[in-house]
């Protein structure tokens, strides 16, 4: 029975679709879930247009649960290039432009209101 750790990378066939994540068959009778939110960076409104049965799928394995059950995702296959080049760079200026501005949009939408 192969033993897998957080980060490898595993491939398997899928044995389930569920609203809430696919289930994954491999190696030895092992099992893992893809939760939805490991399924995909972007939003998942229905599990079925990313897997059906029998389906082959690779998944990273990001966990494993005290029953021997894997925790996996196909999101963090895509590496942390795509993650980390939407990273936000905070600056000393911190909240002090919006700090600025907030008279003048209260200013704004009284304005507004009166109308």
């Amino acid at each position: 029975m192969a033993t897998y750790h957080e980060g490898d990378t595993i491939t398997g066939t899928v044995t389930g679709v569920e609203e809430y994540g696919i289930f994954l068959s491999f190696d030895d009778n092992q099992s893992g879930l893809i939760h939805i939110s490991e399924i995909s960076d972007s939003f998942v409104k229905n599990v079925n247009d990313y897997a059906q049965l029998n389906d082959k799928l690779t998944a990273k394995v990001i966990g494993i649960d005290e029953d021997g059950h894997y925790k996996l995702s196909i999101k963090e296959l895509e590496g942390k290039d795509k993650k980390d080049s939407h990273h936000i760079v905070e600056t000393d200026k911190a909240f002090s432009t919006l700090k600025a501005r907030l008279p003048e949009w209260i200013e704004e939408a009284y304005q507004e209101l009166e109308k």
